[in-house]
């Protein structure tokens, strides 16, 4: 997922003070079991009219992900539709968590699920980095996995910002905008990354 709304400094220090529900073993459990349902059913609502990476973009992705991951992403950018909020959420504020506190999927560039990226707008090559990154992530832990560390991610750090995935491929979208012309093995990043998490 990319793009964090556009929220002023202020907002985002008060949403980060903002304490999440601790949710006992048996919640979380099904919280992740939602989210990794919504991840598949959205790629396989999408996946059907997505298009391959077009060759400009993939040209430019190549020195840093692997030729099967550019080969087997779709992409979809939607026009006159915006994703939904997970159906979830609902629950969610009836456990108490502040539903300003939950990401906003129409406020998003773009997302990604398991291998199937949605643009809300045009695609730039910064967000198709970032999301890359996630198909990369994915590819890595497997869908269920990739659910659980994020909404672990989520619960620990209180917003979309602390969310460790998150962060891993906003430093790696970074350091590309700045240098993009310096090639890294995004692959590579992300293993060292999850070695580090255990």
């Amino acid at each position: 997922m990319a793009a964090i709304p556009n929220w002023s400094c202020k907002t985002k220090r008060l949403l980060l003070l903002m304490p999440v529900p601790n949710l006992n073993d048996s919640q979380l459990d099904w919280v992740v079991q939602q989210v990794a349902e919504y991840i598949q059913n959205q790629r396989q609502s999408y996946q059907g009219n997505a298009s391959p990476i077009d060759k400009n973009q993939k040209a430019i992705m190549a020195p840093f992900f692997p030729e099967s991951i550019l080969n087997s992403t779709r992409v979809a950018v939607l026009t006159g539709e915006q994703l939904s909020n997970p159906s979830l959420y609902g629950q969610l504020v009836a456990m108490g968590f502040e539903a300003s506190l939950l990401p906003n999927f129409s406020e998003m560039a773009a997302i990604t699920f398991v291998d199937t990226i949605v643009f809300h707008q045009t695609i730039q090559n910064r967000t198709l980095f970032h999301e890359l990154v996630h198909v990369v992530q994915y590819e890595r832990l497997g869908l269920a996995e990739f659910a659980a560390r994020y909404v672990n991610g989520f619960l620990k750090g209180g917003s979309y910002e602390t969310i460790p995935l998150e962060r891993n491929a906003y430093e790696l979208d970074a350091r590309f905008a700045a240098a993009p012309a310096k090639a890294l093995s995004v692959e590579m990043e992300v293993q060292s990354w999850i070695d580090r998490q255990v």
